[in-house]
């Protein structure tokens, strides 16, 4: 894998994994449409280095969030240990209890079926089709739940809905901020609480696939290359939904979607 590549992925993944556009479905597809995947040496590099990228954004997560999630995890322990209730402390056994059923069926699909769905013409359908849900769910949910104010029921089909990102193109932001717009929670909440939940699942993937990480320098480039756009993304992202909705990111899903279903014809 050369340098330039490692640097057109890092971006990729920074702007894809946290805007509700499916990282997945443009990390197969870009190298797919550039023609790197004609070379088996790209392919063989390219394995364990997409979860590497993915460890850039969850950097970038981590570190924004940074005061989250210790306040997460002192609410945590306080309640557990102290028997002191709070925000904190509820929303960490929360995003507990809705990471386990999410991650291990998402785990088990993944393994048994994940390489089947990397079809060009089945991430353009998924990309389609997720986009349409998403509009149409924005469009009609209320916005009458805040951060600090989601419940069990919330939260737990949210992480639940994490399953589904196994399927290249849905995108594990998509379908949670989807899934927490269904269930009322507004933009700008159901978003942050899609990253905080995504850190476990990402972090357990990247230890999971350390084994097969190549270390050299274009390794590095496109783990930090993520990480720098990803900071910037979640810091537009938050600021951008406070106002606006995601039309424009399903609109974009659909349109993308048809090129590539088009394009799966053609190539």
């Amino acid at each position: 894998m050369t340098i330039l590549q490692a640097v057109i992925l890092g971006i990729v993944q920074g702007l894809t994994e946290l805007l509700p556009i499916s990282s997945s479905a443009h990390l197969n597809i870009i190298p797919w449409i550039l023609g790197w995947t004609k070379s088996q040496e790209f392919v063989n590099a390219f394995e364990g280095f997409d979860v590497a990228l993915h460890f850039g954004t969850l950097l970038a997560i981590g570190i924004f969030f940074f005061k989250d999630w210790i306040n997460l995890i002192k609410g945590g322990y306080n309640q557990l240990v102290k028997k002191e209730k709070s925000t904190e402390g509820r929303m960490f056994f929360y995003i507990v209890l809705a990471t386990l059923p999410g991650g291990a069926i998402g785990f088990l699909l993944d393994h048994f079926a994940g390489n089947v769905l990397e079809k060009p013409l089945i991430i353009g359908i998924a990309l389609s089709v997720m986009g349409i849900i998403l509009y149409i769910v924005d469009k009609n949910a209320k916005s009458d739940t805040s951060y600090e104010n989601m419940s069990l029921k919330q939260t737990f089909l949210i992480g639940l809905s994490q399953a589904l990102a196994f399927i290249p193109g849905v995108s594990r932001s998509g379908v949670t901020m989807t899934t927490g717009r269904l269930m009322g929670v507004d933009r700008e909440s159901t978003a942050k609480y899609s990253f905080l939940l995504s850190t476990p699942i990402v972090f357990a993937a990247t230890v999971y696939k350390f084994k097969d990480f190549v270390f050299g320098i274009p390794f590095f480039i496109g783990v930090f290359v993520s990480f720098l756009v990803g900071i910037f993304v979640i810091k537009f992202l938050l600021e951008y939904l406070k106002k606006g909705s995601f039309k424009g990111f399903a609109i974009y899903r659909v349109i993308v979607g048809i090129l590539v279903i088009i394009l799966s014809f053609v190539l």
